[in-house]
């Protein structure tokens, strides 16, 4: 299916969104809005900078505003909202982070996961779920060759094990709960996404945002690190494909990668030089091995099924992705209407 095709399976669909103020929850909604899906988004208040706010959705969706692990609200917001489409992207999205605060990091990813499946237990109007997840949740044996769906889940730090335990979860309610009520799930598996709008602290191409702003150097931590990085748009339109595949036949769940090709797994370095040749103005990195905890140093996924099931394919190289960041960013920096600008961006990668 054309991606064309898949937007317009989407005009009057009732969607529910969780994290829908976060980086990627806010493209996803901009995307939806325009193809005319009646959107429902939950998740915590934005910070600032809010990409959710300059991207003029606000009074053009529904928002409501609670924490995923306040499970009595998020039933409020199922019951209200009755979707037909759950995307299930609220979650604690850092490494870092999730050293510093693991029980935050469970609480959220675990107990969100148990929430959006209970909410949909318990609903009769929900046909499709797809469970956003990450490529981290793979037991990471620093091979040189990209993960496959049915590869061993594991993960070292609390973030990576957490997501895991999300798919567990999930992969739990589907074969309990899900399977005699005619509903559709599938868990998605991204790689690192880059984009307009992501203000993320201890996040490579933030980082490098706020330096080329003059809020210091870029230093980039672990420069040989392999990563799939990819642009936001990327997962979003394989998250969209496939649960409107699934709602119309539920032979397409399941678990599914979604990454970049073999040649555009590029190294943090690499993805930093990137940025500093697209900014102009002098920008340059440097490394920093500093001792910090353990992240994993080689990682790619193999996204063979995603390309056999639904014909997939990448759209923006890495050049291409970093490039239309870098435009974002001096765009925002302009003051001009940025909700324009996504709808502009989307336009091209369709």
């Amino acid at each position: 299916m054309e991606l064309s095709e898949v937007l317009s399976f989407y005009k009057n669909k009732r969607v529910l969104v969780t994290g829908h103020t976060g980086f990627k929850g806010t493209w996803l909604c901009r995307i939806l809005a325009g193809a005319g899906a009646e959107v429902t988004g939950f998740a915590l208040r934005p910070k600032e900078p809010s990409l959710f706010a300059m991207a003029g959705l606000e009074g053009r969706i529904g928002s409501v505003f609670g924490d995923i692990r306040d499970l009595g609200h998020l039933q409020k917001a199922f019951q209200q909202a009755e979707p037909e489409i759950v995307f299930h992207l609220a979650a604690q999205p850092l490494v870092r982070e999730s050293y510093q605060n693991p029980v935050g990091t469970y609480g959220v990813n675990v107990m969100g996961a148990v929430h959006v499946c209970e909410c949909i237990r318990a609903s009769a109007s929900v046909k499709s779920f797809v469970n956003v997840t990450t490529d981290k949740v793979y037991c990471n044996m620093e091979w040189e060759w990209g993960y496959r769906e049915d590869d061993r889940l594991g993960g070292y730090d609390p973030y990576s094990s957490s997501k895991s335990c999300s798919e567990l979860v999930t992969q739990s309610y589907k074969d309990s709960f899900f399977r005699g009520m005619g509903l559709a799930v599938s868990a998605v598996r991204a790689g690192n996404v880059v984009g307009g709008g992501d203000f993320a602290e201890n996040r490579i191409v933030p980082d490098c945002v706020r330096a080329a702003m003059g809020e210091g150097r870029i230093i980039v931590r672990n420069p040989k690190s392999v990563r799939p990085y990819q642009h936001v748009l990327e997962p979003l339109a394989a998250y969209l494909m496939i649960a409107a595949e699934q709602y119309k036949d539920r032979q397409y769940e399941g678990s599914y990668n979604v990454g970049p090709r073999e040649d555009d797994c590029v190294t943090t370095g690499e993805l930093a030089e990137l940025f500093c040749k697209c900014w102009g103005d002098g920008v340059s990195w440097e490394s920093c091995l500093e001792e910090g905890p353990h992240e994993a140093s080689f990682l790619k996924l193999d996204c063979a099924r995603m390309k056999q099931v639904f014909g997939w394919e990448q759209r923006w190289n890495i050049e291409e992705a970093i490039a239309n960041t870098v435009a974002w960013t001096k765009a925002w920096l302009a003051g001009q209407d940025m909700a324009a600008f996504m709808d502009k961006q989307i336009e091209d990668f369709l």
